[in-house]
């Protein structure tokens, strides 16, 4: 069925697939809300905000539950701020639920370490739409759907920076069309086979969270060290614990059409703030917002978020330790995560590292895509753009100090003769909107050879994803001779460095070099694509425009 009322960009008609979930909120006996049966208090006001204008473009399509990733974050700070001792640590590592981090077979090399011996993380966070609980179902409504395989309707993967002064969230469509890896159950070893062309919330479908930080990797080239999963459950106290958190409307706004459609969000124009299930509306608000698209509703999402971590920064309103541990109880109730954070010691432990950024230090952008009818795929070179900046560690605010401009440093080790150094070569040019250029390791292997390194071989296995072409070398006594390698084809110095993820000199054949004998050094553009629609995290500004349709 064609919805002509729901249209992203250049008015094409979202097809509304069979299964897929309503916005409405439903009222506590279970009905929905959307027929008009559930109504909230009036919200209360603060400040004297009005009229603020719009800010960014269009972000993601569908992003209905994303207060499920505010849940997880700020449980996360909550957890660090209780003070709570590890006797109750114990406790509440019971409530939190483990599952195997990675379910496919493809590895993606850990990023090197900086000068300072720091690597970056990235958390890959996904929101469930699971109704799988009575407390689920009543919150998400949508009643057919109890007990069906739950879709990562919410994927966001954050980015801290190795040395921990910013952090850049990218968040995919959840209807972006990809390729799925194969993925195998850990529970019962049931294999899902490879898909193309699959919409990217499907796979959490395929045995698991795991199989979603796989297709994340396959996608992106990029390492992820951790998941965080959340469904429902303990999203609306998390709002009250905080004591509400601010959203601005550029005119009154009551979501509500004529036909019941739409999630009770009623506001006054300006800055208000929100709590419980008042919160949960908002986030979930599609009519009513600009176009009435889930772009614009997955914009609100972002205002939300930003002015939710400004507001635990600034206020630090949870201060009853009876509150605390009530959100902590249903925090972690609510939590699915890998091994690697699966006690309260290690959430804490990470909360720390992300309080280190400052919300003017935070980022939050959208994979750029473009349409194919009434879905999208990653938008060739700007979301392969923002991967890259992403897997070099590369500020999205663009505030990184100055790159050093002197020239890379010529190796101390001497290097062997050319025919006795062994090379293996590699095919790196796999992009998210392109396939690996054919025989690409066999052909610069060829070059080497040529050049008189006659031990150079091409790696038969299945192509990598690598933007720039780099020579990896595992130990200090291999520097001089991946050197070699790299001036024998004209690659910059600073494109060789050591890695433990080879065992002898690799050259990995990058996205740059597709095509041709000569490798042609660009100079790298590292801004921000505008398409990834960045929005900063401290800014107080941001406003929802709203449709006049649905002003009061």
């Amino acid at each position: 069925m064609v919805r002509s009322d729901v249209r992203g960009d250049g008015g094409q008609p979202r097809v509304e697939e069979p299964g897929e979930r309503g916005e409405g909120l439903t009222s506590p006996d279970g009905s929905s809300g959307d027929d008009g049966s559930a109504r909230v208090p009036e919200p209360r006001k603060r400040g004297g905000a009005e009229g603020r204008g719009p800010a960014g473009t269009a972000t993601p399509r569908r992003r209905r539950r994303a207060l499920r990733w505010s849940a997880t974050l700020l449980a996360v700070v909550i957890l660090g701020t209780a003070g709570a001792g590890y006797v109750y640590y114990r406790h509440l590592n019971g409530n939190i639920k483990k599952e195997k981090l990675n379910l496919g077979d493809t590895k993606i090399a850990e990023p090197t370490p900086n000068a300072a011996g720091q690597t970056p993380l990235n958390i890959l966070l996904i929101g469930s739409d699971a109704r799988d609980t009575k407390e689920n179902q009543k919150l998400g409504g949508a009643r057919e759907t109890f007990g069906g395989t739950p879709l990562a309707d919410v994927q966001m993967l954050l980015h801290l920076s190795a040395d921990r002064s910013n952090m850049s969230v990218i968040s995919m469509p959840r209807d972006t069309l990809l390729d799925i890896p194969k993925c195998t159950d850990p529970d019962d070893g049931k294999v899902y086979a490879a898909t193309t062309r699959s919409m990217t919330n499907e796979s959490l479908g395929r045995g698991g969270p795991g199989c979603t930080v796989a297709t994340w990797q396959e996608l992106t080239g990029i390492h992820i060290d951790h998941f965080m999963m959340v469904d429902f459950a303990g999203v609306v106290s998390m709002a009250d614990a905080i004591g509400g958190v601010p959203v601005c409307v550029t005119d009154n706004i009551e979501s509500r059409d004529s036909q019941g459609h739409g999630s009770g969000l009623k506001l006054e124009k300006g800055t208000t703030y929100i709590q419980g299930k008042q919160a949960l509306q908002w986030l979930r608000t599609r009519y009513g917002f600009e176009d009435g698209s889930d772009i614009a509703r997955a914009k609100a999402q972002h205002m939300y978020m930003n002015s939710m971590v400004r507001e635990l920064r600034e206020n630090a309103t949870i201060t009853n330790p009876n509150k605390l541990r009530k959100l902590a109880e249903e925090a972690t109730q609510a939590l699915t995560v890998d091994p690697g954070l699966g006690d309260v010691a290690a959430l804490y432990d990470l909360s720390k590292e992300l309080r280190k950024v400052e919300p003017a230090r935070i980022t939050m952008t959208t994979m750029p895509f473009t349409y194919v009818g009434a879905r999208v795929v990653p938008k060739e070179g700007d979301a392969e753009k923002l991967f890259r900046l992403v897997r070099e560690d590369i500020a999205l605010d663009g505030k990184d100090a100055k790159k050093d401009t002197a020239e890379d440093p010529v190796s101390d080790d001497p290097a062997a003769a050319d025919d006795e150094i062994g090379v293996l070569v590699r095919n790196g040019t796999l992009t998210s909107s392109l396939g690996a250029a054919p025989g690409r390791a066999h052909a610069v292997s060829q070059l080497l050879v040529q050049e008189g390194f006659t031990r150079a071989s091409a790696d038969s296995t299945t192509a990598t994803t690598e933007d720039k072409t780099v020579v990896r070398y595992p130990s200090a006594e291999l520097e001089g001779d991946a050197q070699a390698v790299a001036k024998a084809l004209g690659i910059p110095l600073g494109q060789v460095e050591k890695s433990t993820n080879v065992s002898g000199v690799t050259l990995v054949v990058g996205a740059d070099w597709r095509e041709g004998d000569a490798y042609k050094a660009e100079k790298e553009d590292d801004k921000t694509p505008k398409s990834a629609d960045a929005l900063n995290g401290a800014d107080k500004d941001a406003c929802m425009k709203v449709d006049p349709n649905f002003t009061w």
